[in-house]
């Protein structure tokens, strides 16, 4: 009975439904592709015979990727993308966006979900300060039964949260399916003339549409409805507002949640009055950081709980209460201490434990995170007065009911205990310490290993590194260095685009980077932990201290170089190159290069004569523009003469 009276009113919604107004890129399929095009140099997609959509079959050809081109698009304010789009078997289907005069494409949104109806995918585009393609990479897996297939592309003015329930795929908006209580399209001339369901709020009369959930059909309390928004999938902070009525309130609950993709749930608003027969408006300011769904959320008590109806979500990048706390920078807690500690400071108590240094590039001790060369934090057992110590060093106040990810590099050397060798605390305002968020666990030794902690906390609070040294012979060497933080939880990948392609820090594999080797001894080789001969690779990769980097055994090569190749046309030219021993830090390097046409960038590398020779890279990443970091302005080549010079 439920499901007969949910398409039913779907049906309804197509044949009465006010299209909303459709922007340059959008396109349907119908006779033609309305100015996309294939990537000549990949597999061409190709549109049905009877229309209606266009679709990447891996049956056709021998290419394994379908890249679909938008015309050139001049659209500078917030919009939305929907896809309705189908993967048959096995395969995935990509969005990126292709700025104009720029060589990378970002990727907005992936999906390889399967299945055997059309589904719906909504990606915001922020505001653009020129103009911009769009493309859609589809690749099926290889075997008969493989397809991806898109239907319709439409791009609306506005964000993909707003909906105002006239079209007939409810802007992306789902509903979690419930045996019993489930919310519905209401409105229309369809509908039961004793229904005591409200006229649409949107056109105010009985042709719109609203979204409503009533309880005749709950059995078990607490029976509970779930409208689901589309993910966001960029950062949002501001003012939502939708319109609501709610009958008979004493027998149901409504509120409003925000849900990351970790699922966790936040309530944002709940209602102040318990039962309203007209429209009422709310509006409730919402800040998302990292990708969100706005969760709709009735529970009924009993089959005689009323409904509650839905109608005309939108969304203003302007907070809607004064009160509201404006949105803050939290790289203020970034840093790298290059230049000064930044905003940390530490307590005076018995002199300063923690010291900002730098070390000399030699094979038996490693220098900074950041560059190889630069400087860090040394607390030092052998520089205070005292047979031990305790050294607290405190970042800047960050303001409360905000979700922090606090990541930092830390090289333990030396150390006999490690109980005591670094924790994590949180203070408040007045220094009270509230709680140890983390502690060294593990005897990670003189590698530079990533940690990555979430916290929240409803005050103001500061973040407290604490190292306690009992005894000045148990102690060692503890370091310090790139302390960042990001608003949202860690495991959330935060940023409105994905990094383009050729950004590599190979934990999960080679990026599709390839490689051809002139002799079959000397292979790039992905690699986790120390290189197996003693004082030549690094002790563990840069990106994490524990995960994977690429490097090349010294074992059976010739006398060389590792160098940095530009490929285009069938010709190569040199971008950057380095000889001789560079230490067993990882070293930083940036390149500038210009190029506006298809091309390639090789890392090549010849081991040197000796079998102390191996060459490792890691955390490649490319950026528009010049490179404004000094990173690679090293006038130091070859062995330092003090192999564990530490400069103060």
């Amino acid at each position: 009975m439920t499901l007969l009276h949910l398409s039913v009113l779907l049906a309804v919604a197509v044949v009465v439904s006010t299209e909303a107004q459709l922007l340059p890129g959008s396109c349907s399929f119908e006779s033609d592709s309305c100015g996309y095009r294939s990537d000549p140099s990949h597999a061409d997609w190709t549109i049905n015979e009877e229309g209606r959509f266009i679709t990447a079959d891996s049956s056709v050809g021998d290419k394994e990727k379908y890249v679909l081109i938008s015309p050139e698009l001049d659209l500078y304010e917030w919009s939305c993308v929907r896809i309705v789009y189908q993967i048959t078997g096995s395969g995935f289907l990509e969005l990126h966006l292709r700025p104009e005069g720029e060589n990378f494409d970002y990727m907005l949104w992936t999906t390889k979900k399967p299945s055997d109806s059309w589904l719906i995918a909504s990606v915001d585009l922020r505001n653009m300060t020129g103009a911009y393609q769009l493309l859609f990479e589809g690749k099926p897996s290889r075997g008969i039964g493989n397809s991806v297939a898109i239907f319709e592309i439409h791009i609306i003015p506005g964000y993909c949260v707003e909906c105002n329930f006239e079209e007939h795929h409810l802007c992306g908006y789902s509903n979690q399916w419930n045996p019993n209580v489930n919310w519905y399209v209401g409105g229309s001339l369809a509908r039961d003339p004793q229904s005591n369901l409200p006229d649409d709020h949107t056109m105010n009369n009985e042709r719109g549409h609203y979204m409503y959930v009533d309880s005749v059909y709950a059995k078990r309390f607490q029976e509970v409805a779930k409208l689901v928004s589309p993910m966001t999938t960029t950062p949002m902070m501001g003012c939502l507002s939708f319109y609501y009525q709610r009958a008979q309130a004493i027998g149901n609950f409504f509120s409003v949640f925000t849900k990351d993709q970790l699922g966790h749930y936040e309530e944002i608003w709940r209602p102040d009055v318990y039962a309203t027969t007209r429209w009422k408006l709310v509006q409730v300011d919402i800040k998302a950081p990292h990708p969100l769904e706005v969760v709709f959320e009735v529970a009924f008590n009993s089959a005689r709980g009323g409904y509650v109806a839905l109608d005309d979500i939108s969304f203003s990048s302007e907070f809607c209460h004064t009160e509201t706390e404006p949105a803050f920078d939290p790289s203020i807690a970034n840093c790298d201490f290059e230049e000064s500690l930044c905003r940390y400071y530490q307590e005076q108590i018995g002199g300063s434990v923690w010291n900002r240094v730098s070390v000399k590039p030699n094979v038996y001790r490693i220098g900074d995170h950041t560059t190889g060369t630069g400087s860090f934090l040394l607390a030092n057992t052998r520089f205070t007065s005292h047979p031990g110590y305790v050294g607290r060093l405190f970042g800047p106040t960050l303001p409360g009911n905000y979700k922090y990810c606090l990541r930092f590099y830390y090289a333990l050397h030396g150390f006999v205990k490690i109980d005591n060798a670094l924790a994590l605390y949180i203070y408040d305002e007045n220094k009270v310490a509230q709680e140890k968020i983390w502690t060294v666990s593990e005897r990670s030794r003189d590698v530079w290993t990533e940690v990555e902690v979430t916290y929240m906390k409803p005050m103001p609070t500061k973040v407290a590194f604490v190292s306690i040294c009992r005894n000045f012979w148990d102690c060692g060497l503890l370091s310090l260095d790139d302390i960042s933080v990001t608003l949202g939880d860690c495991r959330v990948a935060p940023g409105p685009l994905k990094p383009p392609p050729g950004h590599c820090n190979f934990e999960t594999g080679d990026c599709s980077y390839t490689q051809k080797t002139k002799s079959k001894n000397g292979r790039w080789l992905r690699f986790r932990g120390q290189t197996p001969t003693s004082y030549t690779g690094p002790k563990g990769d840069h990106t994490l201290g524990v995960g994977y980097f690429m490097y090349i055994e010294a074992s059976h090569m010739l006398a060389g170089t590792l160098s940095v190749l530009l490929h285009k046309g069938g010709s190569e030219r040199s971008l950057w190159m380095r000889q001789g021993e560079q230490s067993m830090s990882w070293m930083k390097a940036t390149v500038d290069y210009e190029c506006y046409t298809r091309h390639w960038i090789i890392f090549e590398a010849v081991r040197g004569s000796s079998i102390r020779s191996d060459i490792a890279v890691d955390d490649i990443m490319f950026k528009k523009g010049p490179c404004k970091d000094p990173g690679d302005s090293i006038p130091y080549s070859g062995f330092s003469e003090n192999f564990n010079e530490i400069e103060y």
